[in-house]
């Protein structure tokens, strides 16, 4: 059985992390996803580079880029010639879909931004992502999602503790976010062409998405109300921090119901004691007393190991997690036993492992079945299935129009 995509053709002309990140979950829902990439292959294939001419633990394989480009094709063709837009416009005349985050100017230069495939395909879904939008002063600013998502939007400055320094994100995180927006649009545009026959051009930006992830604070703001950083020692809400155990783990706490969860809790960190404390009676005076309160709270964690305060949160339906290391996320059972990684045939390593895409189909389930393509590796493929000859073939190769 195909999955609920099949059917569905994608060029996805990205690079880096955001749009490949949206052609890996289109893939997986069984899209046919073709890689459009200049023939010296996407800016990320070389991101592991320093990494890997060190010869560094783990590096014969770019791992980043391989969980952006599994389940697709690679057509290797250089844009900047003629025959490399003709080859590219044959595919646009079969294809749903086009996506790319290369810079607006650099589209038109090379003849495939949107008022030109729209002429050859009037039903494709043209999916383009930005920096910071395709307006405004900041327009034509190159932008990656350590700054244009996490900087500008505000959640550096929100989760960096107290006076500490801004905290880095982790590489790509926001740029996956905006990659399922991205898959959200591009979805929705296709079922409106369902309804009406019409493509259309889709804009997406990595600040307005960063915006959104950040918009219960952001709607605060607008509404009048100071948002303050983070400080766990001065946290409203005791029962939503983080505390460390004695065998140095930390926990984090989320009962943000916090009179209903109150006795239960007490009776979780064996204080029965606290229940009635006046000082903590009530959300009201916990807040207005959570610092004494915080510095009780760190000396009990730190009284019992990790696993023991793990069994006794449990017991009592508290609601909490451990800080966990992506050593453990990997072998934690809960997520093997809900298919968070599937395992593939890897050129390079044999069977492997990769992260997969969080939407569950019961009736079309979504696969990884091929590990991410080098550069070019279905390029002849592609060409023969879209009607060209072996002589035209070699004709290219020759004029350095492919590999």
């Amino acid at each position: 059985m195909g999955g609920v995509l099949t059917g569905l053709r994608v060029v996805d002309m990205g690079h880096f992390v955001a749009v490949p990140s949206a052609g890996a979950v289109l893939a997986d829902w069984g899209a046919e996803v073709l890689k459009v990439e200049p023939l010296s292959g996407e800016s990320q294939r070389g991101i592991d580079a320093v990494a890997k001419a060190l010869k560094m633990p783990g590096t014969a394989v770019n791992w980043r880029f391989e969980v952006h480009n599994r389940n697709k094709r690679s057509l290797a063709v250089d844009l900047v010639k003629p025959l490399g837009r003709a080859l590219v416009y044959k595919l646009v005349e079969r294809s749903d879909v086009f996506m790319s985050n290369y810079e607006p100017t650099s589209l038109k230069r090379l003849k495939v931004d949107y008022p030109v495939l729209k002429r050859i395909n009037p039903r494709l879904v043209y999916a383009m992502l930005t920096g910071y939008g395709t307006r405004g002063p900041a327009k034509e600013e190159r932008g990656f999602d350590f700054t244009a998502a996490w900087a500008r939007s505000g959640i550096q400055y929100l989760l960096a503790e107290s006076d500490g320094p801004p905290p880095q994100q982790r590489g790509g995180m926001m740029d996956r976010t905006v990659g399922m927006h991205m898959v959200a649009g591009i979805l929705a545009a296709l079922l409106h062409r369902e309804k009406t026959g019409r493509g259309q051009k889709l804009e997406f930006c990595l600040y307005h998405s960063a915006v959104w992830t950040l918009a219960a604070d952001l709607q605060v703001t607008l509404g009048g109300q100071a948002v303050l950083k983070q400080d766990r020692t001065k946290a409203v809400n005791p029962l939503v921090n983080t505390y460390r155990t004695k065998d140095g783990r930390w926990l984090q706490l989320a009962m943000l119901q916090s009179d209903l969860q109150w006795p239960g809790f007490c009776r979780a960190i064996e204080s029965p004691e606290l229940e009635t404390d006046p000082r903590f009676a009530s959300m009201e005076a916990r807040a207005q007393n959570c610092e004494d309160l915080i510095r009780i709270l760190d000396q009990i964690f730190a009284m019992l190991s990790l696993r023991k305060w793990e069994e006794r949160l449990r017991e009592h339906k508290c609601i909490y997690a451990r800080i966990q290391t992506p050593d453990e996320v990997i072998n934690d059972p809960q997520a093997i036993a809900n298919n968070f990684f599937a395992e593939i045939e890897h050129p390079v390593t044999g069977r492997t492992k990769l992260v997969t895409t969080p939407v569950r189909f019961l009736r079309n389930p979504a696969s990884v079945k091929i590990a991410a393509p080098e550069v070019g590796q279905h390029t002849e493929e592609v060409l023969v299935e879209l009607g060209y000859t072996w002589d035209d073939i070699a004709r290219l190769k020759d004029e350095r129009v492919i590999l």
